[in-house]
C-alpha cells in the first residue's frame, strides 16, 4: 500500500493506494466519530464489493446502513439526493455518522453532497471503485449533482475524512469505463507533469491490459498531481481550474446527448482534443504536439472527436459553464504538452472553427 496526503491544515487527510483495501477495516476506524456507517453504493457495485466492506467493519463492532442507488449519470440529481437523505433519517442517523461513498464518481459526488448538506455536514469518506474516481473525481472535496441545463452546477466543496483507492476493484471495471478514467490520467501529464505525459506514452498498453503495477503507479501519480494542486487551490479560484482541460467542451457534450450516453471521460477526451485544436490554431501548441495528444487518446481506445451539435448550440452550453466570469466563458488550453493556461482571451472566430469541425 501507498499513503499520501491531501495537505489543507486541519482539514488533511490520506489517500491509500493498493489492493485488497476493502477488506481493512483498521484503515477506516480511526477516522470514524463513532461505529456507525451508512454505505451509499448503487446496483452494480453493491452485488460486487458492498459485502466486502461492510462485513469487516461489522465485526470490528461497526453498524452499517446500506443505500443502494440505482447506477448512472442520469441518476445524479435531486431526486435521487433526497433518497440518500430518506434512508438517513429514517435509520436516525446523528452527525457523528459518517457516510461511506463505495463506487465511482456519481456516487462520490452524491454520497459526498448528501454528507455535506446533512444536518449542515457529517463526516464522509470515499471508497472509490473506478479508474475516472481514483484519480480525480475522490480527491479534493468538489461534490455536487447535475441540473437539466448544466452539469454539476449544483454543489458544495466538502473534503471527506480519507480516501481508500482498492485498485483490486478495476478488475471487475468494463473496458469503456477503464478507458474514460485514463482520460482524467493523461490530463495531468497534459496540464502540468510532461515527464509523466511520456511514461503514460511508454505504458499506456499495460494501463488498458490492467497491470497493475502500472495501474498503481500512473494512479498514485496523478493522485499525487492533483493532492498538489488542492493544497493551494482548494477552491478552485486559481489553479485548481487547469483540472478542467477538455470539461468545458466535455460537458456541452454529456449535456446535449444526455447524461450518461457520452461517459465523462470519453467527453473529456473528445473536449480536449478541441481544446487542442484550439490552441493549435492560436499558435501555442505545434502540429507534432497536437499528433501526440490525439494518438496517446487513441492509444487509450477514447474518442477524439465530439459529435456535431453546431456552433451555437456548443456556445449555448458552454455558457453555463462554471468557469464563466462577466458572461465570458473561459477554457483551459494548451501552451505545450505538460503546460496549460485558463483563458478568456481568445479569438471567437477561431473557437467557431474548432466548433464547427466537430463530427
Amino acid at each position: 500500500m501507498q499513503t499520501l496526503q491531501v495537505s489543507l491544515g486541519e482539514r488533511s487527510y490520506p489517500i491509500h493506494i493498493g489492493e485488497h483495501l476493502l477488506e481493512q477495516a483498521q484503515l477506516i476506524i480511526p477516522h470514524l466519530k463513532r461505529k456507525q456507517v451508512a454505505i451509499v453504493t448503487n446496483t452494480t457495485v453493491a452485488p460486487l464489493y458492498l459485502e466486502k466492506l461492510a462485513q469487516p467493519l461489522r465485526e470490528a463492532g461497526v453498524s452499517v446502513i446500506a443505500i443502494i442507488l440505482p447506477d448512472g449519470e442520469a441518476y445524479k440529481n435531486s431526486d435521487t439526493l433526497n433518497l440518500i437523505y430518506d434512508a438517513l433519517l429514517k435509520n436516525r442517523c446523528e452527525r457523528s455518522t459518517t457516510i461511506i461513498a463505495l463506487g465511482g464518481g456519481v456516487i462520490g459526488d452524491l454520497a459526498g453532497y448528501a454528507a455535506a448538506t446533512y444536518l449542515r455536514g457529517v463526516p464522509f469518506i470515499q471508497v472509490p471503485t473506478t479508474l475516472l474516481s481514483q484519480v480525480d473525481s475522490s480527491v479534493g472535496g468538489k461534490t455536487g449533482i447535475n441540473h437539466p441545463l448544466g452539469k454539476n452546477m449544483v454543489g458544495a466543496f466538502y473534503q471527506p475524512q480519507l480516501v481508500l483507492a482498492d485498485i483490486s476493484t478495476l478488475n471487475t471495471l468494463p473496458a469503456r469505463e477503464l478507458s474514460a478514467g485514463l482520460a482524467e490520467v493523461i490530463k495531468y501529464g497534459l496540464i502540468r507533469d510532461f515527464p509523466f505525459f511520456e511514461w503514460l506514452e511508454l505504458h499506456m498498453n499495460e494501463l488498458v491490459s490492467l497491470d497493475s503495477a502500472a495501474l498503481s503507479y500512473a494512479i498514485y501519480r496523478s493522485c499525487e498531481n492533483k493532492a498538489e494542486v488542492v493544497a493551494v487551490d482548494e477552491r478552485e479560484s486559481g489553479e485548481r481550474a487547469l483540472l478542467n482541460l477538455g470539461h468545458t467542451f466535455g460537458h456541452a457534450v454529456e449535456n446535449a446527448m444526455g447524461y450518461g450516453v457520452w461517459l465523462h471521460g470519453e467527453a473529456v477526451a473528445a473536449g480536449t482534443m478541441m481544446a487542442a485544436d484550439l490552441s493549435r490554431r492560436m499558435g501555442w501548441l505545434n502540429s507534432e504536439e497536437y499528433v501526440r495528444i490525439g494518438n496517446i487518446l487513441k492509444a487509450a481506445n477514447l474518442p477524439i472527436e465530439a459529435p456535431d451539435l453546431g456552433v451555437e448550440r456548443y456556445l449555448d452550453l458552454m455558457g453555463l459553464d462554471k468557469k464563466v466570469v462577466d458572461g465570458k466563458i473561459r477554457f483551459v488550453l494548451q501552451q505545450g504538452i505538460g503546460k496549460s493556461v485558463v483563458t478568456s482571451e481568445y479569438d471567437v472566430n477561431l473557437l467557431k472553427e474548432t466548433l464547427s469541425l466537430s463530427s
